[in-house]
């Protein structure tokens, strides 16, 4: 198995409520967006966050009635500078989503971030990280860029 990761498939409860914070809140574009079942994102090059409405997603999994929670995860968003991460966790209150932790240091390695959740519990990390670099292929750099 080649190391990567292509689909991130994350249920959800509301996926109307998804629906309105990413494309309506936040100005994302659809990659395909089939009502009353998925929405898919294009996050990154040859990377796709998908929102499956939560029994779907069960169904799917054959887990009949169940609705699988998302627990113990965080989705990371990194921007330029800490007035960025400012001004995203704004963009994600007006949008609907709840924060969490407002913008501050982080306990390590000179970051400074936040937590936000979207409407449907979904936890992001806004942060600003000068020791991290993201090259325009898409490769990240653990050390100093």
């Amino acid at each position: 198995m080649q190391q990567q990761v292509h689909f991130l498939t994350l249920a959800t409860a509301d996926l109307d409520a998804a629906r309105r914070f990413y494309v309506g809140g936040l100005g994302w574009s659809p990659l395909l967006d089939v009502p009353g079942e998925i929405v898919f994102f294009q996050v990154a090059p040859g990377t796709v966050l998908a929102f499956f409405e939560a029994a779907k997603f069960a169904q799917d999994l054959g887990t009949g009635p169940a609705r699988p929670a998302v627990s113990g995860v965080t989705l990371a968003h990194n921007v330029a500078d800490r007035d960025a991460v400012r001004a995203l966790v704004d963009a994600m209150a007006a949008a609907g989503g709840t924060v969490l932790t407002a913008p501050e240091e982080g306990a390590f390695g000179g970051v400074f971030h936040a937590l936000v959740t979207d409407p449907n519990g979904v936890v992001w990390e806004v942060a600003h990280n000068p020791g991290w670099s993201v090259d325009a292929d898409g490769t990240v750099r653990l050390g100093q860029p």
